[in-house]
């Protein structure tokens, strides 16, 4: 996988420090310290922290899991930005089925466990010296989901951190936003996940830029395909299927689609983190298959957006399943993406869409060797401050 920063683009194969082999560690854990430790460090996200020592100083981890995907990167600082080490990715549709049910299924649970699984290794292969974990819309919104959680820590050790809307949001603009076109007044970046999808009016500039505005609303790939139901056969049924998402959406942003209209101007920027724009990016540029490197930082015409989403809104599960970089992991989840895509435009019409494969988790990367930093650096003040009185 490629870095998650344009200046960085090394991967740092993983060798192993020579000398003693060391006994096999415990999978690491997100569980906060405690006593004076926890006082010390409460500006601090929910994370799991490996004693310091020297060794263990250098790789730092982030899990997302939304309500379609299980996320994760190890990365490694270097200078302003960093370096992923590891990355690993799979669709488990937690949130399969929770639009009737409001529950997490057996199943669906099954399928996020065995991802973590996967993850709590990898934490545990590359000596993480900090991780959090997070999860969103599925796990905020099942009944069972303080079990779920519960059970992911007891069977990897991962504690997964319940995060709100607005956290969500917050973490996916300091992800990608370095990744928006230069330009004046206000920008918009948008997230459309598989339970819901934010929306966030930005005033750019400097390293955190300034949130001025921001909605969550509870429709995403997963939640609006299910909430509308089976796709009929026919073109016709598939053009009142896609108005109803379409609809459903629009009168969910109505009121936040009032407020923001004031702070359009005439240089309007638009910034997209989710697997519908990769994926509707990835079609635009006709690849033969998926490249990161291609689409992540892209600039694309909204038209053309628009365009390639409206075809496939008319298009059968099994010509979307032919087309390349959609496949069947995607075929009957994309129309639903497509339908949040083009309300995002008709809220924010600007003529260019910027296409981020980066957000939630480079966020919390960000925020976790930013706050380590900020945290070592006080200790080393506080340290020389003690001696000098001594």
């Amino acid at each position: 996988m490629a870095d998650t920063s344009p200046p960085e683009r090394k991967r740092d194969k993983g060798k192993k420090p020579r000398g003693k082999k060391s006994k096999p560690r415990p999978p690491a854990k997100d569980s906060r310290p405690s006593g004076d430790r926890q006082e010390a460090e409460q500006a601090m996200p929910k994370a799991w922290r490996r004693p310091p020592h020297k060794q263990f100083r250098q790789a730092y981890a982030a899990i997302d899991l939304g309500t379609n995907n299980c996320r994760l990167l190890i990365a490694r600082p270097s200078g302003e930005n960093f370096v992923v080490i590891d990355a690993f990715s799979r669709v488990v549709r937690l949130g399969e089925g929770i639009a009737q049910t409001n529950r997490l299924s057996d199943i669906a649970m099954d399928r996020a466990v065995g991802a973590l699984k996967i993850c709590a290794e990898k934490l545990r292969r590359r000596n993480v010296h900090l991780a959090r974990s997070v999860a969103t819309e599925a796990c905020r919104r099942a009944d069972n989901g303080a079990e779920f959680i519960q059970r992911v820590k007891d069977e990897t050790g991962i504690v997964l951190d319940v995060i709100s809307a607005q956290e969500e949001a917050r973490l996916a603009v300091l992800g990608c936003h370095i990744l928006l076109e230069d330009g004046l007044g206000p920008a918009m970046i948008f997230d459309i996940g598989g339970g819901s999808t934010e929306l966030v009016l930005i005033e750019p500039g400097g390293p955190v830029p300034r949130i001025l505005d921001w909605q969550s609303v509870p429709w995403g790939v997963v939640s609006l395909t299910e909430t509308v139901g089976e796709e009929l056969p026919g073109a016709d049924a598939r053009a009142e299927r896609y108005a109803r998402m379409r609809q459903l959406v629009a009168d969910s942003f109505a009121d936040f689609a009032k407020r923001v209209a004031p702070a359009r101007a005439p240089d309007l920027r638009l910034l997209g983190t989710s697997g519908t724009v990769t994926t509707l990016a990835s079609l635009h540029l006709d690849l033969p298959q998926y490249d990161r490197k291609a689409v992540d930082g892209l600039i694309v015409p909204s038209d053309s957006m628009r365009d390639i989403s409206q075809r496939l809104s008319t298009m059968s599960p099994r010509e979307r399943r032919k087309l390349p970089c959609i496949g069947n992991e995607r075929a009957d989840l994309v129309v639903g993406g497509c339908a949040i895509l083009e309300t995002i435009l008709d809220i924010w019409p600007a003529p260019r869409l910027g296409v981020a494969d980066r957000g939630i988790r480079e966020g919390i990367l960000r925020s976790l060797i930013t706050s380590d930093t900020e945290g070592v650096e006080a200790q080393a003040a506080l340290h020389k401050l003690k001696r000098g009185k001594a």
